[in-house]
């Protein structure tokens, strides 16, 4: 539910502390409710997540917003968009207080043709959403929303806060849904 890599941020803080005058990656914070990325807008940066947490969500044709994922330290963003030539994919908020490390797109270009290191970080990123994107939809094909439900809050104990507008657009369901849900698992042998 959320993601993470720290070797791609190992990666990238070298890369940073390496620059000659600090020109090419600069570092650049959010405050929570911002968004680093808005859907269907061009991008002017690479972004890699150095601190802090931001959900990727779309907003469908109905106004509806869906929650693709959460993202922490070390995820990469926007070069998707930067590698096929085409405005953002999806939206990009902070849920907490975050900073970036936020990568020119001509110096991202020239790391694509001239470093293996990224390009192995980018493949990895690549199959791992891949197979995120698969065993989510399979688990959630499988599991009742409670069960998923109850993971979720488990997780959202630990690591993060997060409202219940974005637990059910995490979810694909709606808030009055989730409100069933969540009294569900509090009373199991509440009568609705």
């Amino acid at each position: 539910m959320l993601r993470t890599n720290q070797p791609f941020l190992d990666y990238l803080e070298t890369l940073y502390q390496k620059q000659p005058e600090k020109e090419n990656i600069i570092i650049k914070s959010y405050t929570k409710g911002e968004r680093l990325l808005t859907q269907n807008e061009t991008s002017t940066k690479i972004m890699l997540i150095r601190s802090g947490i931001t959900k990727c969500y779309f907003i469908e044709e109905n106004d509806k917003e869906y929650i693709v994922e959460f993202l922490g330290k070390g995820e990469i963003i926007g070069e998707i968009e930067v590698i096929k030539n085409v405005p953002c994919l999806c939206s990009i908020e902070a849920i907490t207080e975050v900073t970036v490390y936020a990568m020119s797109i001509p110096y991202f270009k020239d790391l694509l043709k001239n470093d293996l290191g990224l390009n192995n970080f980018l493949l990895d990123v690549f199959a791992e959403r891949i197979v995120n994107t698969s065993s989510r939809a399979s688990y959630q094909q499988l599991h009742t929303t409670e069960h998923t439900l109850n993971q979720f809050l488990e997780l959202k104990s630990k690591e993060m806060e997060i409202s219940k507008e974005d637990m059910a657009a995490y979810l694909g369901i709606s808030v009055r849904s989730l409100n069933r849900s969540l009294k569900e698992l509090k009373d199991p042998d509440a009568e609705e």
